[in-house]
């Protein structure tokens, strides 16, 4: 069983008819999922940016699926904060993935994804990060 961050992208995703609903589903299945605080709002806060993009019946799935993340998640309070990514909003899913010791960080974000592992291991950041196919394939016991 592995500790996995999700980012909200992944999350978003399915709602406009991505695969990655798989993704949440295998890591919520199989695996130890965490969120922090800020994680948390960033996804509550999502409804009223999409608001104008999804239909009724797609918030509503949106809302579900994010319900069902949180309340199977370990929520966990970070306390030491992280500056790496390009884009500063993208430092607190590296200072969650330092927190918990996460074995993957799964994104669609390039910010994310474009991130040395050298400059991870710098901060202390032992956490593959990886798009929804590659964890998909990936065999984790």
């Amino acid at each position: 069983m592995a500790k996995v961050v999700i980012d909200a992208n992944i999350l978003i995703s399915p709602a406009f008819g991505g695969k990655p609903l798989d993704v949440v589903i295998k890591a919520m299945g199989r695996h130890e999922v965490y969120v922090s605080r800020e994680i948390e709002q960033e996804l509550k806060g999502v409804f009223s940016k999409l608001s104008g993009k999804l239909t009724g019946e797609q918030l509503a799935f949106v809302r579900e699926k994010i319900d069902q993340l949180i309340g199977a998640a370990t929520l966990v309070n970070v306390s030491a904060h992280i500056i790496l990514s390009r884009d500063a909003k993208d430092d607190h899913y590296l200072s969650l993935c330092r927190a918990v010791e996460a074995g993957f960080l799964i994104t669609g974000d390039k910010d994310l994804l474009d991130i040395p592992t050298s400059l991870l291991e710098k901060k202390g950041i032992k956490t593959r990060i990886v798009n929804p196919h590659q964890f998909l394939e990936e065999e984790i016991p």
